[in-house]
């Protein structure tokens, strides 16, 4: 099959699902087409060694990859929405000749390729395509953006004309559905991380050396530190169990100075700061760490959302505090594969850090391992690929019966 893919963002930028299904589509055989801009994400600056350009193509077997330029700076709403807009006129000018041809089109859904992909569906009338949606950003704060409203338009329009609809979390169906999307065309397709690297390993010294603990049960919290996941719950309820509990956050983000003045003010000593770490250095920090701490804020639209810690956790068989609404909290619950409160409740949660650290390593281990059989079932790439394979014939064949 002729598969073209609409991404935004793809390797080596952090793109990990575009770029891997992407590769794993052209190892099961198909010929894939992907057509996304020059690398200039995070930082919002072209990647050193990367220049601007029309025509730039890079090819290997069954995998073609065509960058059209665009306005890459994304440091301000207007910004942000200058790239959107430039990259969509040049993936409908692009598109109409690099995509000529296919069976069926994947559309990585986010806000940022929202417009891109309508000008692409006009480009290619008769092109049947599954919009698989990553992030749906509430109206609210689309809003709240330079163009936003019209975005927010655009979007449910897409829900409505796709063929097929792929959502990354059980409650983003209610979602996608509530914006317009027929409820007989969506799937569930739950996201992966990179095998590779997040795997069951035993850790390195150098690892526990960082981890610590001083014989006090450490939880993990890997990623953003950001107004998302509202981790001054996380300090109040470390804060509140000294003696049982180690609370490490690795990352950065835009609350982390807030974050460190409140520790500092609080003269909370079971709060430590780690700067970011790469994949590969994280996967051993999992391995050194009791537990993996999930946090998300109590609203509506996160309730829908599978953080990219959650199959990482999953896959390097590590257990998991949800302080989560919503599709976290129950996958955790229904794997039982760790412990869950609701979500911005110190009190609630430092509850559950007692538990954690009154909970001996062999159970601990049995959590891991079952959240490692979930993943390995529901979530891999495997799983994933094949669902989404499946959708893609099924969009393509579509088109032969019209």
């Amino acid at each position: 099959m002729r598969i073209g893919v609409l991404t935004y963002h793809f390797p080596p930028e952090p793109a990990f699902l575009p770029g891997s299904l992407a590769e794993e589509l052209a190892a099961r055989g198909h010929e894939v087409r992907v057509l996304t801009g020059f690398p200039h994400h995070p930082g919002g600056r072209i990647h050193p060694g990367w220049r601007q350009r029309w025509w730039y193509e890079t090819r290997s077997e069954r995998l073609t990859v065509r960058r059209v330029p665009r306005y890459a700076a994304d440091v301000s709403p207007r910004a942000r929405l200058a790239g959107q807009l430039t990259f969509a006129a040049a993936a409908a000018l692009a598109g109409r000749r690099f995509l000529a041809g296919i069976d069926a089109l994947h559309v990585c859904q986010s806000p940022a390729v929202t417009l891109a992909a309508a000008a692409l569906r006009r480009a290619l009338p008769g092109v049947p395509a599954l919009l698989h949606v990553q992030d749906l950003t509430p109206r609210a704060e689309l809003a709240g953006e330079p163009g936003g409203e019209g975005t927010a338009t655009v979007l449910r329009r897409l829900l409505r004309e796709a063929d097929l609809v792929a959502v990354s979390a059980p409650s983003m169906r209610e979602l996608v559905t509530a914006a317009g999307a027929d409820p007989s065309r969506v799937r569930l397709v739950l996201p992966w991380t990179d095998e590779r690297i997040f795997r069951p390993v035993r850790p390195s010294a150098a690892a526990r050396r960082l981890v610590g603990g001083a014989g006090r049960c450490v939880v993990m919290h890997t990623g953003p530190i950001g107004d998302r996941q509202r981790l001054e719950t996380a300090v109040r309820a470390a804060a509140a169990v000294p003696d049982r509990t180690d609370l490490l956050l690795v990352g950065s983000g835009v609350d982390e100075p807030r974050l460190r003045g409140l520790v500092a003010d609080w003269g909370v000593r079971n709060v430590r700061f780690v700067e970011p770490r790469s994949p590969a250095q994280l996967a051993d920090l999992h391995a050194a760490a009791d537990y993996q701490l999930v946090a998300l804020r109590d609203l509506p639209e996160l309730r829908g959302v599978v953080p990219v810690e959650l199959p990482t956790a999953f896959s390097c068989a590590a257990p998991v505090i949800a302080a989560a609404a919503g599709d976290p909290a129950t996958m955790v619950e229904r794997a039982r594969a760790g412990l869950s409160c609701p979500p911005e409740d110190w009190a609630a949660l430092a509850d559950r850090f007692w538990l954690a650290a009154a909970i001996g390593a062999e159970a601990r281990t049995g959590m891991g391992q079952r959240g490692r059989e979930a993943y390995q079932r529901d979530m891999s790439l495997r799983a994933g690929v094949d669902r989404i394979e499946r959708m893609l014939y099924d969009v393509a064949a579509r088109r032969t019966r019209r």
